[in-house]
């Protein structure tokens, strides 16, 4: 497996892959890899010739400096994955060598942002996007796969590739669940027994509310009150930040639930933040992003 630190070492490796006529897949990622992120990984493996990693805890997505001094590292043990699943180029650069002295560019994508985790935590998804689009420039992928588990961030980044005419494709994949349902995140790691426990009520809360809907109910405000009683319920070690219902591709609140909708919540437990979601389709009973597994 290639290592790469600088930028412009990549970016010179991944021309001379495009002269040689290979695909390059890319995921994205800010490291602690586990399983989610070995199924994103085996996705491109399977669609491209030539398949890059990039571990990167971006510091310009941080809205508070104790969760990315928090965030957990673990390069060496990435590394070792990443050679097992047979990826053949690993991007891991500094800070620095992202953000040099005098940077000043940044990427926003507008109103896109407005609710759920851009009003949460401001300046996030300016992070999220300027990050990406860096990457997207020095990986030079053909497609990158992101999961649906922030869909959110997935909808924005469609939104920068079209609106830029980014020259890439960028694939959606299906949240992926613990056995109790909850999403896989590098977060859970930090979790506490008692707060692991508690956490699996984010995707129990959403299938309540995916059952309103399903039997029915249009009034988000119902949904969503009945989904914060729930949570208030079964996870009082966590303080709800949101639970929201919005459309799809735009994410802005619907008035009324009809078409296909974003159902997201954000739980905040003493040792970390937990987000997630399903896509629903309410009118054809599907729900998009409910894997377990």
């Amino acid at each position: 497996m290639f290592v790469f630190h600088s930028p412009k070492e990549m970016q010179i490796f991944a021309n001379q892959v495009r002269k040689e006529g290979k695909v390059i897949g890319f995921v994205p990622t800010m490291g602690a890899l586990h399983e989610g992120h070995l199924r994103l990984i085996r996705k491109a493996r399977r669609e491209s010739d030539i398949t890059v990693v990039s571990v990167f805890v971006n510091p310009i997505q941080f809205d508070d400096p104790n969760d990315f001094s928090r965030y957990p590292r673990t390069l060496d043990e990435d590394r070792y994955k990443l050679e097992m699943e047979g990826v053949q180029v690993l991007f891991a650069p500094s800070a620095e060598d992202m953000y040099p002295p005098g940077f000043s560019t940044f990427v926003e994508v507008q109103n896109l942002d407005r609710y759920m985790e851009g009003a949460h935590r401001p300046g996030h998804f300016r992070g999220v996007t300027t990050v990406v689009l860096k990457l997207f420039n020095i990986v030079k992928p053909h497609f990158a796969v992101f999961g649906l588990k922030d869909a959110q961030q997935y909808y924005i980044v469609k939104r920068m590739v079209e609106d830029l005419n980014l020259d890439l494709e960028i694939v959606p994949h299906e949240t992926v669940r613990e056995p109790d349902g909850l999403a896989m995140s590098s977060r859970n790691r930090l979790l506490s027994p008692e707060s692991r426990k508690q956490a699996t009520a984010l995707y129990r809360a959403l299938k309540l509310g995916k059952e309103m809907i399903f039997s029915g109910e249009r009034d988000p405000w119902k949904v969503k009150d009945e989904i914060r009683k729930f949570l208030e319920r079964e996870a009082p070690l966590g303080e709800v930040d949101y639970v929201e219902i919005a459309s799809i591709p735009d994410l802005q609140p619907v008035s009324e639930i009809e078409g296909k909708v974003l159902l997201a919540l954000a739980v905040r437990f003493p040792e970390a933040r937990l987000i997630d979601n399903f896509i629903l389709l309410p009118d054809d009973k599907l729900v998009w992003n409910e894997k377990i597994g």
